[in-house]
């Protein structure tokens, strides 16, 4: 009885292809999967898509994450291994909406405990407004109540180091809302552009597990495409 040299043929390809997968196809996926638990555990970017963090973040900035600023979580999710520290009052922080999961980057501006107001677009924390100062800046332009309106940018004092924020100078329903505790684990998240950003105003209170990590560096920035980099913007600090 002679074999069949279709299914020598076979056999032998079914051989090299279990030959190839033992040899680097088993290592190429575990190194994926490091790469991988990497990126969602330990660091990550964040590309930025909208203008709701602007004049600080802008449109083509792509930001570092560092996801072990404040813990070690289990990759893949949003469970904790342990924790040593929680995001402070001015933190650029990413984090999923309690809304609807979307990843998104904001600046934590109340922490648990706090009592945050909102009053003509001034920040009042504990009883007490933060200060404000007008910065001469260049600061784009944006459809308002009146009109196309330019933005006027202020810088803001948080936690002793100032960062700019800006407005529209005609002032929009949510520029005040009335004080609210925070409680426990959750913490209240704006904007820099405070009249064009989605932030806790609308969405409520985002509560600490969400938190992915801190965003502290631009990575590298393009206005519109690779071909147009922001050369100044390079591995700038976020403040």
């Amino acid at each position: 009885m002679t074999n069949d040299p279709g299914n020598t043929k076979q056999n032998t390809l079914l051989e090299k292809i279990s030959s190839v997968w033992r040899g680097w196809g088993v290592s190429f996926v575990i190194a994926i999967l490091i790469a991988t638990s990497f990126k969602s555990a330990i660091a990550d970017w964040n590309d930025i898509p909208t203008g709701s963090m602007k004049p600080t973040i802008l449109i083509g900035d792509r930001v570092f994450v560092n996801k072990l600023a404040y813990d070690l979580k289990i990759p893949y999710t949003t469970t904790h291994i342990a924790k040593w520290s929680d995001p402070k009052r001015g933190d650029i922080v990413v984090f999923y909406s309690p809304e609807d999961g979307t990843r998104m980057i904001k600046r934590v501006v109340g922490i648990p405990g706090d009592t945050v107001g909102l009053r003509q677009n001034r920040l009042f924390i504990n009883g007490e407004f933060l200060n404000y100062e007008r910065v001469n800046g260049n600061a784009s332009s944006e459809d308002g109540e009146s009109g196309k309106e330019s933005f006027r940018v202020f810088s803001e004092d948080l936690t002793g180091i100032s960062h700019t924020v800006q407005f529209l100078p005609s002032l929009p329903p949510q520029a005040t809302f009335k004080p609210i505790v925070l409680p426990e684990g959750q913490y209240f998240m704006m904007g820099d552009n405070r009249d064009n950003s989605a932030d806790s105003r609308f969405f409520g209170l985002v509560d600490r597990k969400l938190i992915v990590g801190q965003a502290t560096k631009i990575v590298i920035s393009r206005d519109g495409s690779f071909l147009h980099p922001r050369w100044d913007r390079m591995f700038a600090e976020l403040i």
